[in-house]
């Protein structure tokens, strides 16, 4: 061999040496990257079991002393039951229709994901990338989107309590989530998501849990037709104790359902966490000065009210938004709430038992369009500027039109199923006694 030839030689392997380091390298770097932040992954395990406290014991507190002391275990078991079951189906199938691996080419993949049912393929190495170059366990981010499938779920019997049968619950949610919910979190939460790729801002479900769920509500409660004797006879809160430690444990859970969302513990979650604390504080005051000034006593009522109202309308923007702009929408939608709930439900007529409609989807349809404001940089929001107002305006009101007909017409379609079948209602003997003894054979006091 010549000595230019083995120069040639000597410089093509070391090339190729170099290539090969460099690619194992890389390899190694992203490995290195692939392991998800014990930080992490403890916050989001974290946030994970509070919002399972938002559920049980949070909305069922909150739910049953809402309705007459007849009804209360019964409303409270149908909320653990639904969760139980949606928790299931999460597992079997919602994940994959959801947030599969695989991405449906064409106008498929707006609205459903596919995969492995049942998880396959996930293991305690599997990894679910966050918005930023970290990753955190699959598992966790599975189960962190279990919980709100299932307390999206529950919202809903709100509007239909003391009037509903436990089997027909059961046989509503499967169908429910199937159709409505796991499209709609695609939509919005998945890469190649019809309202995702869009733009559309919903940091932590004001589109997917609260519109949804309330807009649902509404149409089962019109499809179950109003309790036996409302409005004419009075159906007050048996116990407003138990609601304000339902009210406590909600607002206490909903650090983990709008910090959790940032899928990290960073300034973002710290952002989504202080914009928690005001907007809510500012809901729960408004509405009781609203009813100071409409000649009314300052209720624990409005109080609890006004809170749920304010932690609604900041979940798509806990983390899009400022705190002066979370302040402005707590006293925004508390008001709102309160009209839909005092005048509108009474002018309308329509039974929303416990105001499901009028404060989760009202709250979340003023989330979801005030976000738009206040995630301008002009008034303390986190945007760039990038994108003008009236132009996210324009994607907020289309996210807002398109939940609300796509959850009108799924529930309208599980609905008219589960009527059709099994029937949705109980008999009015089993309603005169309570669904309690008539439905589960106890009472929640003897």
């Amino acid at each position: 061999m010549t000595m230019r030839n083995f120069m040639r030689a000597a410089a093509i392997a070391g090339t190729a040496l170099f290539t090969a380091t460099a690619a194992h390298a890389q390899e190694a770097a992203e490995a290195a990257a692939a392991v998800p932040n014990p930080g992490n992954n403890a916050w989001m395990m974290t946030a994970t079991i509070l919002v399972l406290l938002m559920i049980i014991p949070g909305l069922t507190l909150f739910y049953g002393g809402l309705t007459r002391s007849k009804n209360m275990l019964s409303t409270m078991t149908q909320i653990g039951a639904t969760a139980a079951l949606a928790m299931i189906i999460w597992v079997m199938w919602g994940y994959s229709l959801a947030f599969g691996d695989t991405t449906y080419e064409g106008t498929l993949g707006f609205f459903i994901s596919g995969g492995s049912y049942f998880l396959a393929g996930t293991d305690a190495s599997s990894t679910a990338a966050t918005f930023t170059d970290e990753v955190i366990s699959k598992y966790i981010f599975i189960s962190f989107q279990m919980t709100f499938a299932a307390i999206t779920a529950a919202l809903i019997l709100g509007a239909t309590a003391e009037r509903m049968k436990f089997s027909a619950v059961m046989a509503f949610v499967p169908i429910w989530l199937t159709i409505v919910y796991f499209p709609i979190a695609h939509m919005v939460w998945a890469g190649g998501g019809l309202l995702f790729e869009d733009g559309a801002l919903d940091f932590a479900g004001g589109t997917v849990v609260h519109i949804n769920a309330g807009v649902s509500g509404l149409v089962l409660a019109y499809l179950l037709g109003k309790r036996r004797g409302w409005p004419q006879e009075p159906m007050m809160p048996h116990s407003m104790t138990l609601t304000m430690v339902g009210t406590g444990l909600l607002w206490v859970g909903w650090f983990g359902f709008n910090a959790g969302s940032a899928l990290e513990a960073d300034g973002s979650a710290g952002l989504a966490m202080i914009n928690t604390f005001v907007a809510t504080a500012a809901g729960a005051l408004t509405w009781m000065v609203i009813e100071k000034l409409a000649g009314h006593k300052g209720s624990a009522l409005g109080f609890c009210s006004g809170v749920i109202a304010g932690l609604v309308a900041v979940t798509p923007a806990a983390g899009n938004s400022g705190p002066f702009g979370a302040i402005l929408l707590g006293i925004l939608s508390a008001a709102v709430c309160y009209f839909f709930v005092a005048k509108v439900k009474a002018k309308f007529g329509y039974d929303d038992s416990l105001d499901a409609f009028g404060i989760h989807g009202i709250g979340g349809i003023v989330g979801a369009i005030g976000t738009a404001v206040v995630y301008q940089p002009w008034i303390g929001g986190p945007g760039d500027g990038s994108t003008a107002l009236g132009t996210q305006l324009g994607i907020q009101v289309f996210s807002v039109v398109v939940t609300i007909v796509w959850a009108t017409v799924g529930t309208l379609i599980a609905g008219y199923l589960v009527k059709l079948t099994i029937g949705l209602r109980v008999t009015e003997e089993a309603e005169v006694d309570g669904l309690d003894i008539s439905e589960h054979g106890e009472r929640a006091y003897n």
